[in-house]
């Protein structure tokens, strides 16, 4: 088989099981923050136990995305030599800033807030649950200004034939960085939202204990995933103007996407510089669980009323929606990825040479091997989520106070 293939697929596979990981963790973090800045300012025991037990599965994602993120970065070096050599003082920027200062940093509050339950006051406690999210938030400001130099470099000057850094402040007012940076915010938000509308749905619908509690989780889901999905929407379809102006080949637009790939011939040779057509199979795919998800507004008014929850078909449809903004969110990346081809780095580094020149069984061995790891952790991931989330919040094991007596943590059935 072909090498570029191989590394392409791998890039691919580790990349999307990757963002599944990403899109909990961001949208997680931010209700988290407000579950927790809502108890310590009330006081009501409810929220505290709300806090506990949404907590409990954001650190279970977090630990085995941080997993997930090292096989990414074994692939990168492996694969991608060509890259690193060619455009490495520029993207390697970014990415050493995001892991420097937000991922450390991050990982550092989270380790605090994990272990600082009954040890630190409330205060301090939820600051450094913001900081856990403000350096989530930044963690995902710096990959995508990396990622937005992949789809458009500014900043640069060729030396040497490698490319430079010139001017750090192009790489923060990239135009395809913000409407790119917020929709990938919103997608992940949307996802979050989904995850504690679906789980709380299904508590809803098993009739276990503490209805008001997840009725309340319930609620606070669906609202920030019907705002989350209106903001998916407008970020997304903002993009089109400038991705057509500055990645013509990517929408087929038309004589300027002709001029483009006229322009590259002369400079790389005669080659294929139309992406593949997986990409806009993808985006269309996309657009469509998008507008699909939008509906979720018109389950807000069903489910602010006790009685239309107990009619059980609602909660049907919220469960049964859960895979949607996954789905979606690999969808959008594939067509973010897919459609920058033939480029590494768009108009400047071709695939072909950005690859590592390493055997093809070689690289089939890495595809297979890394895709086995990934697969197992994403599979451990959702099997520990949902058999913790099973238990409910009666009195989850994050943060539970020393000496709880056993008979606590069995819950009992709230209603009939």
């Amino acid at each position: 088989m072909d090498t570029l293939l191989l590394a392409r697929l791998q890039f691919a596979t580790t990349t999307s099981i990757h963002f599944l990981f990403v899109a909990v963790t961001i949208g997680l973090v931010t209700l988290l923050v407000g579950l927790q800045t809502t108890w310590v300012l009330t006081g009501d025991p409810k929220w505290e136990r709300m806090t506990r037990f949404w907590g409990q599965l954001y650190v279970i994602n977090y630990v085995l995305g941080i997993a997930s993120g090292l096989v990414l970065e074994f692939q990168f070096g492996l694969n991608w030599s060509g890259l690193s050599r060619y455009v490495g003082n520029v993207f390697g920027a970014p990415l050493a800033i995001e892991t420097l200062v937000a991922f450390f940093l991050e990982s550092t509050f989270l380790g605090m807030w994990i272990f600082g339950w009954h040890r630190l006051r409330r205060g301090v406690h939820l600051a450094l649950l913001w900081g856990v999210a403000l350096t989530a938030y930044a963690s995902a400001f710096w990959i995508m200004v990396a990622n937005a130099w992949l789809q458009h470099p500014v900043g640069y000057r060729l030396r040497d034939g490698v490319a430079h850094l010139t001017d750090f402040g192009a790489l923060l007012t990239n135009p395809t960085l913000g409407m790119a940076l917020g929709h990938v915010i919103a997608a992940s938000l949307l996802t979050g939202g989904m995850l504690m509308a679906s789980v709380s749905a299904w508590h809803l619908l098993r009739r276990t204990a503490d209805f008001a509690l997840h009725r309340t989780s319930l609620r606070i889901g669906l609202v920030t995933a019907a705002l989350s999905v209106s903001l998916v929407q407008g970020f997304g379809f903002a993009q089109f103007g400038p991705v057509g102006e500055l990645q013509p080949t990517k929408f087929d637009a038309g004589p300027t996407a002709d001029a483009r790939i006229a322009e590259w011939t002369t400079r790389f040779g005669p080659g294929d510089y139309t992406p593949p057509v997986l990409s806009n199979v993808g985006l269309g795919f996309m657009i469509l669980i998008g507008f699909t998800l939008g509906c979720v507004w018109l389950l807000l008014p069903l489910l602010w009323r006790d009685w239309m929850i107990r009619l059980r078909f609602p909660l049907w449809l919220v469960l049964l929606a859960l895979p949607l903004p996954f789905v979606a969110v690999i969808l959008g990346w594939l067509a973010r990825e897919v459609g920058r081809q033939p480029w590494a780095a768009y108009g400047l580094l071709p695939t072909d040479e950005a690859v590592s020149r390493v055997d093809p069984g070689l690289m089939l061995a890495s595809l297979i091997g890394f895709s086995l790891l990934l697969g197992a952790l994403a599979v451990t991931n959702w099997t520990l989520l949902a058999r913790h989330a099973a238990r409910g919040a009666v009195d989850p094991a994050l943060g539970r106070p020393p000496g709880t007596p056993d008979d606590a943590r069995h819950p009992t059935p709230a209603f009939a």
